[in-house]
């Protein structure tokens, strides 16, 4: 079909008129028997140009020379038949207006062939398609992956369908798995359903699968997780389908196919948000992101837009990011009112045009400096972005009445051990001591990492991989908490709802992860063996690394809130007349350029910071 061009709907007109001239011809033969046959057809003869006109367009307003009849599905052959309906009933209309001989009964069955070989006629496209698509299938077989596919379902048959059909697709189906009895031994396809869960091993070695496909879209977290550690026992590539949410119309392609990431694996629940709290702050009010172009920022303001903002200003000092995340909000919401503006957190003045211009009705202060590594070989620069920084964006908060200003904080606050966390731990006093004074309501929000995040451990392991290895951590034992970027920005946003002002929230991180665990699983989902084709190496332990990290000092005891993710710290006060003082301390040794005076000096500030060395001072 696809070397007839611009001939194909030509052919096709002349082919329907054909086949519906021959379905009248038969159904008058039918109706009339041979002795009649001739008698009768010649009053046909005499309307067939008529008739067949009335097919045709009928056909054109059923739009069925539009359909691609190679991929043809359930609707374009309701349309073929509702067509020839729709032409049958205007043709005895016709017919009985310029009282023409014609009955009933020739009416019924020369639609009846009409449906016929229309139907028949364009399926045979389809089973060109696919009798082609299955040669060609055959011949590039070898060059393909030999597919498990987990889940019996409507989305394994689309595309067990398309693997068989298509000579681009790059699976082989060999086996199904399902859960469910009475499916077993059942096909799918061609494909049988050979067992269950518990059956996946035996399977994927005995078939030699090479890849293992989990096709159920509505599949529950718990269940993903059990199957993957099955999984992850074979040495076989894992991948999935999307979740029902991400599937455009319902319908599966293979190329919605991705593979299974260690966000699968962690299992993280979806968020459930109090949504009336949250657009109870947002909706059409002003919002101010700073760092707004980075992971949690941009994040932030993808969430912030569905409660509606009257206005929403991202301000950040790298333009490549801003600029991309403008592209992306101006292309999904063109109605948007959209501000993207560059400048540092450092720069007071700026600040204070931004307040003064746009009057903010809630702040997210996402900027900082947060690389542990770096801000340790620049510890002054840590304390000018993070310190004074988010002293200069409170402060405008405080005397331009901000309503709210919500600080994104980190688990690496408590007990700090590297320069990155105690400026964070500064940066919260000085909200809590700002808050004493100020009608704004000022809180912060404290969390572990984020996967995905720019500069995080799973790009890095992933990008090692990529390369054949070696992946590299710093500690076997080494623990982090975990969860996604939406999920943070989500409850960063409902925290947000909660703030009365001075409170610091603190998130539900789920259990720690160990790192070494997580190189493993990430090494065995790419379809390598750890320390065989891929190894893992221990570095030791960078300079101001914890081998754990904690969400809550000694002194800090914790309160629920109305969301089960969301707890609050006891609050520990700090005066803001002694940070000023502090602070001013803190500028004249950065003039100095005396690095050994301003250890001392976070030390005198954050009591709980201790600066390691690295492996050395660590206890395993």
């Amino acid at each position: 079909m696809k070397a007839l061009g611009k001939w194909k709907k030509p052919i096709l007109i002349l082919s329907d008129a054909v086949l519906i001239n021959l379905a009248y011809i038969l159904a008058f033969y039918f109706r009339y028997n041979y002795r009649n046959f001739k008698f009768y057809s010649n009053d046909y003869k005499e309307i067939a140009i008529i008739v067949t006109v009335i097919y045709i367009t009928c056909f054109y307003l059923f739009k069925l020379y539009e359909s691609l009849w190679s991929y043809a599905s359930v609707d374009e052959f309701m349309l073929a038949i509702g067509g020839c309906i729709a032409a049958d009933i205007i043709t005895i209309a016709f017919v009985r207006i310029i009282g023409h001989p014609f009955t009933y009964g020739v009416s019924i069955l020369a639609c009846a062939f009409s449906i016929l070989f229309i139907l028949g006629f364009r399926m045979s496209f389809r089973v060109y398609e696919r009798f082609t698509g299955i040669i060609n299938c055959n011949v590039s077989k070898n060059d393909r992956n030999r597919v498990m596919i987990i889940g019996a379902g409507a989305a394994a048959a689309m595309v067990i369908k398309e693997m068989k059909s298509s000579s681009q697709a790059n699976y082989t189906p060999i086996a199904v798995i399902d859960d469910e009895p009475y499916k077993k031994g059942k096909n799918i396809l061609g494909v049988k359903v050979l067992g269950n869960r518990k059956d996946i091993l035996s399977i994927a070695k005995a078939k030699d699968i090479e890849t293992i496909l989990i096709a159920i879209p509505t599949i529950e977290d718990e269940d993903k997780q059990q199957i993957l550690e099955i999984c992850k026992k074979t040495k076989c590539k894992i991948e999935i389908i999307p979740g029902m949410y991400e599937i455009i119309n319902g319908k599966v392609s293979l190329s919605q196919i991705r593979k299974v990431d260690i966000e699968d694996l962690l299992g993280r629940k979806a968020v459930v948000l109090d949504t009336e709290g949250i657009a109870g702050y947002i909706q059409n009010k002003t919002i101010l992101v700073t760092g707004g172009g980075g992971s949690i920022g941009s994040e932030l303001c993808r969430q912030i837009i569905k409660f509606a903002p009257k206005q929403l200003i991202i301000f950040d000092i790298y333009e490549n990011n801003a600029y991309d995340l403008q592209i992306e909000l101006k292309y999904k919401y063109p109605k948007l009112d959209l501000k993207v503006l560059i400048g540092s957190v450092r720069d007071k003045k700026r600040l204070e045009d931004v307040f003064t211009t746009y009057s903010p009705d809630i702040v997210f202060h996402a900027a900082a400096h947060k690389h542990v590594p770096l801000m340790e070989e620049s510890p002054m620069e840590a304390i000018k972005n993070n310190v004074f920084g988010t002293y200069n964006v409170a402060e405008c908060a405080h005397r331009f009445n901000v309503e709210r200003f919500v600080m994104i904080s980190t688990d690496k606050a408590v007990n700090p051990t590297n320069v990155m966390g105690a400026t964070k731990r500064m940066c919260e006093m000085i909200i809590q001591s700002m808050d004493k004074i100020s009608k704004t309501h000022f809180v912060a929000v404290r969390f572990g990492n984020v996967l995905g995040s720019n500069g995080s451990v799973i790009p890095l392991f992933k990008n090692q991989i990529a390369h054949g290895g070696p992946v590299t951590l710093t500690n076997k034992y080494i623990t982090r908490f975990f969860m996604t970027i939406p999920e943070a920005a989500q409850l960063v946003l409902q925290s947000g709802a909660y703030a009365q002002g001075g409170e610091i929230f603190v998130l539900d991180m789920g259990k720690p992860v160990k790192i070494y665990d997580l190189a493993w699983d990430l090494i065995k989902l790419s379809g390598f063996e750890p320390n065989k084709d891929i190894k893992i190496e221990v570095t030791g332990l960078r300079p101001g690394e914890k081998l754990y990290e904690e969400l809550l000092m000694s002194e800090e005891g914790l309160t629920n809130t109305k969301h089960a993710k969301i707890f609050i710290g006891k609050p520990t006060f700090s005066d803001l007349g002694v940070m000023k003082e502090r602070m001013k301390e803190l500028a004249v040794i950065i003039e100095a350029n005396d690095v050994d005076a301003l250890t001392n000096k976070i030390k005198d500030i954050v009591p709980t910071y201790k600066k390691t060395g690295g492996e050395d001072d660590q206890a395993v």
